[in-house]
């Protein structure tokens, strides 16, 4: 059941406000939850994308003489991250995040050429104040602390609050998140999934969906189906050696093609960290189009 409606100010717990974005997509769910922290002088994050009813929601979300003092952002994706500026013009309040949309990219994902990549990238997307694993951030009624988990992006952070963690798109209750690389990297994610699974973290709010009731648990569900298809991979290269296309059409046989897109950035995600663990080997060279083999 969807918690909240479009441009409506929800309270999911106390000293915590939520508004939907206008931006409902298969891809995005119900669309962007941007969150409004604290009392008097308050952060946002994520504050979504480029849209004029949308920052509206937000400030008419804020009580009188209250403010917005800080606005954080999970990672530079279109829908979480242009409507920073024109929010921090409106209110003086600075920007927060890893860094621009390519920060945090690995020199590995870096070197990686002709495997598409890029979509939904916020390329004018600039912090004024970068922040780094661990780095603490307080107003009187909040502190969150940034959390770098790279995978979906390499530059994505989660914010601890409390015992909660706002986890972007790194985890997320309805669906798993997209790995497209070079900007997503397979091998980060799942090493970041495993960080946040320890169980320091109890709930999570996602930026898309409900609220995450048990956040270690997901974790290790997402883990779980991740190393599932690692799996179902290497079975069909266990039988000789496969493209791309073809693993996509066997893995993904009773899912919708219009998610195929998707489905076919995760396989490759999933190739290039297999090849990175000598897993499998690529002919001639990593590509959308190589042919994949138990190495």
């Amino acid at each position: 059941m969807q918690p909240w409606q479009i441009g409506q100010m929800a309270r999911p717990e106390p000293g915590l406000r939520v508004i939907l974005a206008p931006n409902p997509s298969p891809m995005t769910h119900w669309g962007t939850n941007t969150f409004v922290l604290g009392e008097g002088d308050v952060a946002v994050i994520d504050p979504g994308p480029a849209s004029a009813p949308h920052m509206a929601a937000i400030l008419a979300a804020l009580q009188p003489g209250e403010r917005i003092s800080h606005i954080f952002v999970t990672h530079a994706h279109l829908d979480h991250s242009p409507l920073a500026r024109p929010l921090a013009e409106q209110t003086g309040a600075p920007v927060l995040a890893f860094g621009p949309a390519t920060s945090g990219r690995s020199p590995r994902m870096a070197l990686l050429e002709g495997i598409g990549g890029g979509e939904g990238l916020d390329h004018d997307f600039a912090p004024d104040l970068i922040l780094a694993e661990g780095d603490k951030v307080a107003n009187h009624s909040w502190q969150l602390e940034a959390v770098h988990t790279p995978g979906h992006l390499g530059g994505h952070l989660c914010f601890g609050w409390q015992d909660c963690l706002f986890t972007g798109d790194h985890v997320m209750g309805w669906a798993p998140s997209l790995v497209s690389p070079p900007d997503g990297d397979m091998t980060d994610y799942l090493q970041s999934l495993a960080q946040l699974a320890s169980g320091r973290w109890r709930r999570g709010y996602a930026a898309h969906g409900a609220p995450i009731t048990d956040l270690p648990g997901r974790c290790a569900e997402l883990l779980a189906h991740r190393r599932n298809r690692e799996q179902e991979i290497l079975a069909i290269l266990d039988k000789g050696p496969a493209r791309l296309e073809t693993l996509v059409e066997v893995i993904y046989a009773d899912t919708p093609p219009a998610l195929w897109p998707a489905a076919r950035r995760n396989l490759l995600a999933h190739l290039v960290d297999l090849e990175h663990r000598n897993k499998i080997s690529a002919d001639p060279a990593l590509s959308t189009t190589a042919l994949f083999s138990h190495a």
